[in-house]
């Protein structure tokens, strides 16, 4: 099974300043491909706290997204970070530096811009159409903009080259019951149906407890089965069923 880990860089993030976008985006697009998204961290902008995550994550994951610090502010250290972690100089990538250069006149080039076209060596560029200056691809590791939109235009370009598996589908049923009184029978459902993943989700709405529970697996026939046979259970605990 093919599994991914998205490092989240950035002191907005942490200080609540900016809502990450991203890993809803990332979570669903590698679902789509059958790859598990198994693990999200934020670091804050600290080369050391970079390089021991990515270090850590790529060795754990097929698959490792970052997102954010590779524009041209000093803060922006993950392409120097990346090099650290893999051993490989920073190098001016005359390929990069030509992209920058059909976006930026001449008297607008300067050197925090022309920092963007610094890439470890051995990288392989992702094209950026959005603002041209490009992400990049280091063995399983792939170095993603901050910025959603820009993001999402990155991974566009290189999700047909993801190895993955069957696509993850999911079902969702909400229950007007309390979690407590549903666990023991969703346990139960959980083990007689082991190759799919049963979560449930608790809230409080209009002065009474509900319950959604969602299955996730790459058999639809099994998790249709599954939301019936939590259906069963909600009619044998008097739990009226509000579909989503």
């Amino acid at each position: 099974m093919a599994t991914a880990a998205i490092l989240i860089i950035g002191n907005e993030i942490l200080s609540g300043r900016t809502r990450d976008a991203n890993v809803a985006f990332l979570g669903a697009e590698l679902a789509a491909r059958g790859i598990t998204l198994a693990e999200v961290r934020i670091v804050r902008d600290d080369s050391d706290a970079i390089v021991a995550a990515l270090n850590e994550l790529r060795r754990h994951f097929t698959y490792v997204f970052t997102s954010g610090g590779i524009g041209p502010t000093h803060d922006d250290i993950t392409s120097a970070a990346v090099a650290s972690a893999f051993g490989v100089a920073l190098k001016r990538n005359p390929e990069a530096e030509a992209c920058l250069r059909t976006r930026y006149a001449a008297n607008e080039m300067n050197a925090a811009r022309l920092k963007m076209a610094d890439i470890p060596q051995g990288a392989t560029l992702i094209d950026n159409p959005v603002s041209q200056a490009p992400g990049f691809r280091l063995d399983n590791v792939f170095v993603l903009a901050g910025v959603p939109r820009i993001l999402q235009a990155m991974f566009d370009g290189i999700k047909g080259g993801l190895a993955g598996g069957p696509p993850q589908h999911s079902r969702s049923i909400t229950l007007a019951a309390r979690e407590g009184d549903l666990a023991e029978g969703l346990a139960a459902i959980q083990t007689a149906h082991p190759e799919t993943e049963i979560g449930s989700y608790p809230s409080f709405t209009e002065g009474r407890s509900l319950v959604t529970v969602v299955a996730r697996g790459t058999d639809p026939a099994m998790l249709d089965n599954v939301l019936a046979e939590t259906r069963a259970l909600a009619v044998r605990l008097r739990a009226a069923v509000l579909d989503p």
